[in-house]
């Protein structure tokens, strides 16, 4: 098979870990006996500084003629001050439009050799596997009106909330079809108790849910949802939530299982499939080589998964990542008070020799320009 990809490295430690992610995604083409075909274009900052904006139109023509986008992060502190179309932030958002990626598929899973590294007790976070389904193209980061107005000392901001009917039962059937491969129960997450958005959310995932009777279903406040993951994680399967509870959940849901370096996501629903660790650019520690490649390698599992449903392939990079953990490997964020660090570049390497130790192979394909 020809895996089509455009490389989109973005900003801050994005480059790092992206290059790691490349170089599992070689190893198993290289093994798998498939052929990968990459491009790189940029965006975010580094788009910015070249063409003085965040998405330059070959990054998006680049990205719809491939078969999926791996993407590395976006955002820069030097670009704080910039209107908001000429924030680094804003070409994710119009990419993710573009692409027409209206679901964020966000898991969570524990790594039994990481007990150590959650903040929970290993009782309580034993077992973790947890699926958010996040809606990525309404919510109030979309939504319009938004502004701020006014003179200094007397500014008003204005952001708007706003979901329709088919926006919800869309992302709804998602996480629908996912219970029905996992353990078929799906905790809608809203705030019902104050907003109409979420008050229209609960009552089409409730019609949705009566189209599938094998999944239960249950609906929660977002601040309760918030208090359940760290009580009780393991209850939780498949959490279905709007554009904003998602983006902060998944955050807290990284801290749960150990580290936000270890979080990977699939964009999906359009005609072609973005995948980007959770992790922000984290600028305050790029260029030091010691960001975790975690999430990005774990995203390119997502991307062989879901745009190319290379189910094996999938499972062989997620297999080397656990290996890689239990033989002790441990990036900054990782290593307790008594364990070793190591680079990112040298965990890349402990999951892609993984890779070749599950396979008898140990060599790496030529990256095939384009």
């Amino acid at each position: 098979m020809l895996l089509n990809l455009t490389i989109l490295p973005g900003d801050g430690i994005g480059p790092e870990v992206t290059e790691e992610a490349v170089l599992a995604l070689q190893a198993v083409a290289e093994t798998s006996g498939h052929q990968l075909q990459l491009q790189r274009r940029p965006i975010g900052g580094a788009a910015l500084v070249v063409a003085n904006d965040p998405l330059p139109s070959d990054t998006i023509q680049a990205c719809l003629a491939s078969s999926a986008v791996l993407l590395g992060a976006v955002g820069s502190p030097a670009f704080d001050h910039n209107p908001n179309h000429l924030r680094p932030e804003a070409g994710l958002l119009r990419l993710r439009r573009e692409l027409g990626a209206y679901a964020n598929l966000r898991p969570a899973v524990f790594f039994p050799a990481l007990e150590d590294c959650s903040p929970l007790r290993p009782e309580i976070v034993r077992g973790t596997d947890i699926m958010i389904v996040r809606e990525l193209l309404g919510g109030a980061y979309f939504g319009q009106p938004r502004s701020i107005e006014g003179a200094a000392g007397s500014r008003v901001a204005v952001n708007t909330m706003r979901y329709s009917e088919p926006e919800i039962e869309r992302i709804a059937r998602v996480a629908f079809d996912l219970a029905m491969k996992r353990r078929r129960k799906v905790l809608s997450v809203d705030k019902a108790n104050v907003l109409e958005c979420s008050r229209l959310w609960r009552e089409v995932v409730t019609w949705i849910g009566k189209d599938y009777p094998e999944v239960k279903l249950a609906h929660q406040y977002v601040d309760s949802a918030a208090m359940l993951l760290v009580q009780r994680p393991t209850e939780v399967d498949v959490l279905l939530t709007e554009n904003m509870f998602g983006d902060i959940l998944s955050d807290q849901a990284g801290g749960v299982v150990g580290s936000l370096g270890l979080l990977a996501s699939a964009s999906i629903g359009g005609p072609v499939g973005l995948y980007e660790p959770v992790h922000g650019s984290a600028p305050d520690i790029a260029g030091k080589g010691i960001a975790n490649p975690l999430g990005a390698i774990l995203s390119a599992a997502m991307l062989l998964r879901h745009s190319f449903h290379l189910e094996t392939e999938a499972r062989a990079i997620e297999t080397a990542v656990s290996s890689a953990l239990a033989q002790g490997a441990r990036t900054a964020d990782l290593a307790g008070k008594t364990q070793a660090a190591i680079s990112t570049a040298e965990m890349g390497q402990r999951v892609v020799r993984a890779l070749e130790a599950g396979t008898g192979r140990d060599s790496q394909p030529k990256e095939k320009s384009a």
